[in-house]
């Protein structure tokens, strides 16, 4: 393998005569040029493909919906229990004697039912704790800062707010991956 001579390559300058260069001494920062741009910094990179984050996005998008029903079904409930001491009941016997299909009853006054004010407690704590992975998901993908992670999991806390959140996530993910058609990476 032969190696070209470095003075032959387009790069490579004349030699410098070292009495011609300024003392160092006498060089000020004015003297300097300008640095060169930080790399990265000039254009927006997103850390997945464009399928990841479509497909992060309609994980995110199911996961806000189902949470937010989640949400108000929990509301309501919390409402029968603790205004109307009443909790939501499927089968079993009540009190009294008779069975029971689907009703609200106080807590203690249905026996062999199922409490399903019990089991929507259960299924939002744990559909809320999916829909976390998916804010997860969806933001790590995107390259956001912290305090959308935190405005996208306030979403599924307070009532109505994950329907808001979501639709504003959804456009600031498309307009942006719009916006910066070659900001996503290839594999």
């Amino acid at each position: 393998m032969s190696h070209p001579d470095p003075q032959s390559r387009p790069d490579a300058h004349a030699a410098v005569d070292p009495t011609s260069l300024p003392d160092p001494e006498d060089i000020t920062e004015a003297d300097l040029p300008e640095p060169p741009p930080r790399p990265g910094r000039e254009s927006r990179r997103f850390a997945g493909t464009q399928q990841q984050i479509r497909s992060a996005t309609r994980f995110y998008v199911v996961c806000a919906w189902i949470t937010g029903v989640m949400l108000l079904l929990l509301v309501a409930e919390m409402v029968f229990k603790y205004g109307l001491h009443q909790e939501l009941f499927a089968g079993g016997t009540t009190v009294d004697g008779e069975p029971n299909v689907l009703g609200l009853h106080p807590e203690d006054s249905v026996t062999g039912g199922v409490n399903l004010s019990l089991l929507i407690l259960i299924a939002h704590g744990w559909m809320y704790v999916v829909y976390l992975l998916a804010c997860f998901r969806l933001w790590s993908l995107m390259r956001w800062e912290p305090v959308r992670l935190l405005a996208m999991a306030g979403g599924g806390v307070v009532p109505f707010l994950s329907f808001i959140v979501e639709k504003r996530m959804t456009r600031v993910v498309r307009d942006e991956v719009h916006r910066y058609p070659s900001a996503a990476r290839r594999y």
